[in-house]
């Protein structure tokens, strides 16, 4: 988020800091750090924000992902941790890129949607599966499924370069005709190795989801939620209230799609709506769009990259639909996990 001028303006006053960097630094980093080291200009390196508030050009999103190192976890304390996890990124940004309220996009790294090739992602997992002798991996895709292919190549191949391999991620379920999310290719994820699938669901109201521009749709959500529960998969989702112009007929809604499929889902992350800084509804909000009024800024948070807001009373419909919900939420949150998966208990 440091690419954002609100952000960096205010993390760059903090004592000690020699540069806010605002972007992807990977090709770059270690002569960046040893730069700062030898007290040396850092005016070559992109993307940065200095303490007097000078800036050098903005950082582009890397683009040769393939041609980065892979990640050296050799002084991470695994002897701290139950299981040795080991983060893992297929690609970076999203295919869908337009949700109101995802600052993810925003980001530098989120600004553009790029993907590794699949060899380069089998090979990383087959070399830190050896370095760090471990067989369980997490895909930190903000959206795994981008590009189909790399998803399906993923469980069709893994196991052959880690013999046992185990593996969780995020997905989006999106309305393209084909965003590798059919009945066949979660089964077949499953057989892959895959153990857990964690997705956005947000809203079970379809106004609400249009509004937001999620790019799905309630009914959708229902089928993926089944198939990948029938898929032998443990389903996680995020959901939020008070999403601006937020009903009491949209919560009801949300309740109803619940209470259908509480049996599918294994946890459930039900959050208050966070307004991030310079997405497009914060943007909505500055400008007082008849379309978000339910909401009124009252201040930034820019260290934390949120709007500070106050939502009006709502009525006792609201109250009552929103408690029926967290009621569900609560019952599927204090089920056991499906056994296979609770070795990733813990992430998200």
């Amino acid at each position: 988020m440091f690419n954002l001028t609100g952000v960096a303006e205010t993390w760059r006053t903090l004592p000690g800091v020699a540069a806010v960097s605002g972007g992807e630094v990977e090709p770059y980093l270690a002569d960046l750090v040893e730069a700062i080291c030898d007290g040396n200009k850092l005016a070559r390196f992109p993307g940065l924000t200095f303490p007097d508030g000078t800036r050098t050009e903005a950082a582009p999103p890397l683009r040769a992902l393939d041609d980065s190192y892979f990640p050296d976890f050799d002084d991470f304390p695994w002897d701290r941790y139950p299981n040795r996890i080991v983060p893992i990124l297929a690609g970076r940004g999203c295919q869908w890129d337009k949700c109101t309220f995802c600052s993810d996009v925003i980001s530098a790294s989120g600004r553009k949607f790029r993907t590794r090739g699949l060899q380069s992602v089998l090979v990383e997992m087959q070399i830190q599966a050896e370095r760090y002798g471990s067989k369980d991996f997490m895909f930190l895709d903000l959206k795994l499924n981008s590009h189909p292919a790399m998803f399906r190549g993923i469980a069709r191949d893994l196991r052959r370069y880690v013999r046992g391999a185990q593996w969780v991620g995020t997905v989006h379920v999106d309305q393209r005709r084909d965003n590798g999310l059919s009945r066949h290719d979660l089964f077949a994820a499953a057989s892959g190795g895959m153990r857990r699938i964690s997705f956005g669901l947000e809203s079970g109201s379809q106004r609400l989801l249009d509004a937001m521009r999620k790019g799905c749709s309630v009914e959708r959500n229902e089928d993926f939620l089944r198939n990948a529960h029938d898929a032998g998969l443990s389903v996680r989702c995020t959901m939020f209230k008070g999403y601006p112009g937020e009903t009491a007929e949209d919560m009801e809604a949300t309740a109803d799609f619940l209470e259908r499929n509480s049996p599918f889902v294994d946890r459930i992350r039900f959050n208050d709506f966070m307004v991030p800084l310079d997405t497009p509804i914060h943007r909505a909000l500055m400008e007082k769009s008849s379309d978000v009024e339910a909401l009124r800024l009252t201040g930034m948070d820019s260290r934390r990259a949120k709007g500070l807001y106050d939502r009006r009373v709502v009525d006792r419909a609201y109250r009552r639909a929103k408690a029926r919900a967290l009621r569900t939420v609560y019952e599927i949150n204090r089920r056991p996990l499906r056994e296979m998966a609770r070795q990733f208990d813990g992430l998200m």
